[in-house]
């Protein structure tokens, strides 16, 4: 299998700085595409499954089923660079989060999220203003992203999807009030 890294594609604007979300190509854990997420209010998380924050699955999915209907998604990426929390395959890790959580947001293939095999993803989300340039403290942390493919939050692994600031963050980017 080749390293999850050579499967995002970045286009020109991308590879000189400019990178919009709808300029990265990402793959779901099922190895399919992950359709376009242009127009839409993201939720980027790293997620595990033996992680202490691995409960918020529950609000996270509760989150995606309130706001989906307005242009919100969730997407998940597994990460094992922390203490080795999320050891399974990418089908385990579906099949995990299915059974256990109910979970119905895309899940993308495990990737990094730090060093030097960083995905495109995390690279852009981490380089961005808000992204703040610094590595990706654990598990479940969170980066909102507005309609117009911008990084507009991020939010550490300790806040909860049910957060007041986190639920406000996105709810002024779908524009609701």
């Amino acid at each position: 299998m080749f390293p999850l890294v050579a499967l995002f594609a970045l286009s020109p604007a991308a590879e000189a700085g400019g990178a919009s979300l709808p300029d990265i190509a990402l793959v779901q854990a099922d190895g399919t595409p992950l359709p376009s997420l242009a127009g839409k209010v993201v939720l980027f998380v790293n997620v595990a499954s033996r992680c202490g924050f691995t409960p918020q699955y529950d609000a996270l999915e509760a989150l995606y089923t309130r706001y989906k209907d307005q242009g919100f998604v969730i997407v998940g990426t597994p990460c094992n660079q922390f203490a080795g929390q999320e050891p399974g395959t990418n089908a385990e890790i579906v099949s995990f989060c299915k059974l256990n959580y109910g979970v119905d947001f895309p899940i993308l293939e495990k990737a990094d999220v730090n060093g030097g095999d960083r995905t495109a993803l995390y690279q852009w989300l981490v380089g961005s203003d808000a992204g703040g340039g610094k590595k990706i403290s654990w598990n479940f942390e969170k980066f909102v992203v507005d309609r117009a493919g911008a990084v507009v939050a991020r939010f550490p692994p300790s806040v909860t999807p049910d957060d007041a600031a986190l639920k406000a963050t996105i709810e002024t980017a779908l524009g609701a009030k």
